[in-house]
């Protein structure tokens, strides 16, 4: 790749789970912390939010739990297809994808994905001040990954 991701860029570890409380519950106790806030995102599809190239509208119960340089990301999709109700039907819990920040090279990068022959269009989600890119890349890296331009 002409703009490899750094490994100080990355920024997370996604796991798709079925029963958010459990998991969220088991996580805390595990590495003897508080159970982190559970929280409803809703993805409006337009040109904010695509999956698979198309605008759609999903639902997600989320939570985060810090750990020193990065966070676990935890996901319960509750409805409309999403990247992460597509990897629950197909493999049940399970890490979906790493994070990685690259700032400005995010085009670059996402360009040199494609031309290596990754999907870069699986999910696309902008936000205020940022924005990520879910590149298809679980049957050649074993996990997807979440490119970003910042956290």
């Amino acid at each position: 790749m002409k703009h490899p991701v750094s490994k100080k860029g990355f920024i997370q570890i996604n796991i798709i789970v079925k029963d958010i409380e459990l998991a969220a519950e088991k996580w805390a106790e595990l590495l003897g912390v508080e159970k982190p806030e559970i929280s409803i995102t809703h993805l409006e599809g337009g040109e904010n939010y695509t999956y698979r190239g198309e605008p759609v509208t999903c639902d997600l119960k989320v939570c985060h739990i810090p750990m020193e340089s990065f966070l676990i990301e935890l996901h319960q999709p509750i409805g409309g297809p999403s990247t992460f109700q597509e990897f629950l039907d197909k493999h049940g819990n399970g890490v979906h994808h790493l994070g990685f920040e690259v700032g400005d090279a995010r085009d670059d990068v996402i360009a040199d994905l494609a031309e290596a022959g990754y999907d870069t269009n699986r999910t696309l989600g902008i936000y205020p001040g940022s924005s990520w890119t879910i590149v298809d890349s679980e049957d050649v890296l074993g996990v997807n990954l979440n490119i970003k331009p910042r956290r």
